[in-house]
């Protein structure tokens, strides 16, 4: 068996897939049934050995990738699919006046701040606030209760948004990804058809990486005696990024061992993976192949297209990654029946198309910090 380290995330009708050697490649399939691609250079590489690499702080860079890099690919995402973005509103371009960036970069930041907030509002105080009001003395049990209300409160939310259509369609290509490299693992045929009889659980996933963030909180915090609210709160924010990188090494060795420990360390992450993922169509494995095969042949330099709501000047098709034999030709999306594999030239409204290629390193990527996860959904 292949043990593969691209990883990814499902985006909105489309698929993320990283490369911690080269770069990240984007697939989304647009309104009109055409599969679209982006390719972004790692435009940061830590040498083996240096401090982003350390264990446990390797897991610290990995952790602020998923929640900065993950909300750039959405939305960038969002854009390829045609949606209309809100317009920045006055204090987005009040920020973007004083700090001299544009009023879209601000509105991104706004919205990792709210995200940050509500998770810490959602995962850290109301556990602890709820847990405070039992009077309980020992501080051991405290961590232990906060941290099975905090399970709850996660399942409930997952649940909760598993019913809204848009994101079980997420999930779906969340299956997808999972998928797609799963059958790459096992040496089989890359084709949807082959693809989609894999199973759609992997023991990279984010979704196990946050479940075993909150069973080490529960055990680094039972040894940490705080009792009373304020510090608590305080001493769970403060530490949140140590437990983070503890929980990556955790996740690191369990995906790399087969054994009855292993195994038993990746269950519960991978029952949640069956709400987490759903079962995905073949249009969508054939995203989620095109942007892997993209992320596993990649081009020598960053490619950018024009989404619907951007202007530019289109270039000539450019080359397709490399595919297997039988997965050439395989998607009318992915290569417009090309019979050479090749792209054909992307145009927005009036004829824009292709973006000289430039990416502002928002979607770079750290070496040590890419393999993390196959994904952060």
């Amino acid at each position: 068996m292949k043990r593969c380290a691209v990883g990814g995330q499902a985006v909105m009708e489309g698929v993320m897939m990283k490369n911690p050697e080269n770069g990240t490649a984007l697939a989304v399939r647009q309104s009109d049934g055409t599969i679209v691609t982006e390719y972004y250079q790692n435009k940061r590489k830590y040498k083996k050995g240096t401090f982003p690499t350390w264990p446990v702080v390797r897991g610290v860079y990995a952790f602020v990738e998923a929640l900065s890099g993950g909300l750039k690919i959405t939305t960038r995402s969002a854009e390829l699919l045609g949606e209309e973005m809100e317009e920045p509103t006055k204090f987005e371009k009040w920020l973007s006046q004083k700090l001299g960036k544009s009023a879209g970069d601000m509105a991104m930041t706004v919205a990792v701040i709210l995200a940050a907030a509500l998770a810490v509002g959602l995962f850290v105080i109301l556990p602890s606030l709820l847990v405070s009001f039992l009077g309980i003395e020992s501080t051991f049990l405290v961590s232990l209760l906060e941290g099975v209300v905090r399970l709850l409160i996660f399942l409930g939310y997952l649940l909760a948004i598993s019913r809204i259509k848009d994101i079980h369609r997420v999930f779906m290509y969340h299956g997808a990804e999972h998928k797609t490299i799963a059958c790459y693992e096992a040496e089989g045929d890359m084709t949807p058809e082959n693809i989609l009889k894999h199973t759609r659980l992997h023991p990279r996933c984010g979704t196990n990486y946050l479940f075993l963030v909150m069973m080490v909180s529960i055990l680094f915090f039972a040894c940490i005696p705080v009792r009373a609210f304020l510090p608590r709160v305080l001493t769970r924010l403060l530490f949140i990024p140590l437990v983070a990188g503890l929980a990556y090494e955790v996740l690191k060795a369990a995906a790399a061992s087969d054994g009855w420990l292993a195994r038993a360390v990746r269950a519960p992450g991978l029952a949640l993976q069956h709400i987490t993922t759903a079962e995905p169509t073949a249009d969508m494995v054939e995203v989620a192949l095109a942007a892997f095969n993209l992320a596993m042949d990649p081009p020598d330099r960053d490619i950018k297209v024009a989404a619907p709501s951007e202007r530019g000047t289109c270039e000539p098709p450019h080359p397709s990654p490399a595919a297997p034999p039988s997965a050439q030709g395989l998607t009318p999306g992915l290569a417009e029946n090309d019979p050479q594999g090749h792209f054909p030239g992307r145009c927005g409204p009036q004829g824009e198309g292709v973006v000289e290629p430039s990416v502002e390193g928002e979607h770079a990527q750290d070496e040590g910090a890419g393999e993390a996860s196959d994904d952060q959904a």
